[in-house]
């Protein structure tokens, strides 16, 4: 436990730089829940930002050394670079300062039963299933999801009970700052490799991540992922596996059907049939997003009434497989995926529910993935008719000049020869109004601001 800040309430104060930020605004809710006082900066007003000053928080709209005048902490996130002025003048006063993850970790360790779930991709999804769940079974927990999530009304969710869920990610090692009671891992891919030399790397990092749960505590794998198996026989304690299709795993499935891309299927535990459910959101994905919800929850001891309820109530979070809207009998639909791993079961599940044409708008996020992984994204869009891929989209990271848009672009036509590069969104708008057609389906893709062509286009009167 890090015993340089504790929750009591008083005359404490907490600055966060980038308040805005999904993770750490939710961090700033939990915060002043327990009545200390919140500060911090952020670039961009938002409605998560304004959320935050009805509560009582103080926002400051830049990043200056004058934002900092006595606060007791300041918290910063991964992607902030150390010669941030507030964290720079936090120093000088002598402030301590406190990384996002680790003020999480300091959160987790005030809950005596705390749920983490880690994996390359999926955490929000599977996060806000287990939650879903959670509720329904009465279990009153306090929610932290990487998404906005409607059930809670947000990102977010205070409860009063020792029960707390959060995502772990595994980005510059963040979630070794974790102590879970029960850590899932869904998947160990290759990704982040601005930080990780290479899987091996990765798997290792997971390993340490694992040993931090606590003792008695649960572990939940994924069997069907090649990299969560071998990880597995380094494991010197128990774990609880699943997989849809590894049949040694202890919860599998079986008599799968779709209907308009969601699956119904029979669960089993241990090959004996444990229940029926009939899931609310596509993809075959989805089918292991809830396995490892079920595996979890049935660890917690969740009915299974709770559980089969929870998940069939569960529609999805925002920007994954979100509808939009339609126009001129053209469903739009927006997903977060950014990895080829993601994008192809994203396309996957959009082309299920694609009467027409199935045209993907894509828009790379970092520069370090789209070069390290670029032989990948040229192979990920096989399953779309089109594939407009729009600029870069940097996040943390500042143009080397190493590679472009347009080498995705190339890369998609050597493969699949069905990509169009676009710059501008609006330009893309027009693309769409030009070649989209009633029964097509227009899904936007990437973590950066890509989801805003579907809301332009939504919103386009057409071409003059």
């Amino acid at each position: 436990m890090n015993n340089r800040f504790t929750f009591a309430p008083g005359n404490i104060t907490v600055h966060m730089v980038g308040i805005g930020g999904i993770s750490m605004s939710g961090l700033a809710e939990i915060l002043m829940h327990r009545g200390i006082k919140i500060t911090g900066s952020d670039l961009h007003e938002s409605d998560i930002t304004n959320k935050l000053k009805s509560m009582g928080a103080i926002i400051f709209p830049s990043h200056d050394a004058s934002n900092i005048s006595g606060q007791n902490l300041v918290v910063y996130s991964a992607a902030v670079p150390q010669n941030n002025p507030e964290l720079v003048e936090a120093r000088n006063k002598g402030i301590p300062v406190m990384e996002r993850a680790e003020l999480l970790g300091v959160i987790m360790d005030h809950f005596q039963q705390c749920i983490a779930v880690s994996g390359t991709h999926g955490k929000t999804t599977t996060t806000s299933m287990i939650s879903q769940v959670m509720l329904e079974g009465g279990l009153d927990p306090t929610i932290h999801v990487g998404g906005m999530l409607d059930t809670i009304g947000g990102n977010t969710r205070i409860g009063s009970s020792s029960w707390f869920i959060a995502e772990a990610c595994e980005y510059k090692d963040s979630f070794l700052k974790f102590r879970p009671s029960l850590a899932v891992v869904l998947n160990i891919d290759a990704d982040h490799l601005d930080y990780f030399r290479d899987i091996d790397h990765i798997r290792s990092s997971f390993e340490s991540f694992l040993s931090n749960v606590r003792n008695p505590g649960t572990i939940i794998l994924n069997f069907d992922d090649p990299q969560t198996r071998l990880l597995s026989k380094s494991l010197t304690r128990s774990f609880v596996s699943y997989g849809l299709n590894a049949s040694d795993a202890d919860w599998t499935s079986e008599d799968i059907s779709f209907e308009n891309g969601c699956a119904s299927l029979t669960v089993c535990h241990k090959k004996t049939s444990w229940g029926r459910i009939k899931l609310s959101v596509p993809g075959t994905h989805n089918i292991s997003n809830a396995l490892a919800c079920i595996a979890a929850c049935h660890s917690m001891g969740i009915a299974r009434t709770s559980i089969i309820k929870g998940l069939e109530g569960y529609k999805g979070t925002h920007r994954r497989l979100e509808d939009k809207g339609m126009k001129n009998g053209i469903r739009v639909m927006d997903d977060y995926a950014h990895h080829p791993t993601e994008i192809q079961a994203s396309l996957s599940a959009a082309r299920a529910l694609a009467a027409g044409h199935l045209i993907c708008v894509f828009q790379p996020h970092t520069y370090t993935r789209t070069y390290e992984l670029l032989d990948d994204f040229s192979r990920a869009f096989a399953l779309a008719d089109t594939v407009v891929v729009t600029d870069i989209y940097a996040a943390r990271e500042k143009d080397n000049g190493l590679i472009n848009a347009r080498a995705i672009t190339e890369g998609i036509n050597k493969n699949t020869g069905n990509a169009v590069y676009v710059s501008n969104f609006n330009e893309i708008v027009r693309f769409l109004d030009e070649n989209a057609q009633t029964g097509d389906l227009v899904i936007t893709m990437g973590a950066g601001d890509v989801y805003r062509v579907g809301e332009l286009y939504l919103s386009f009167a057409g071409s003059p």
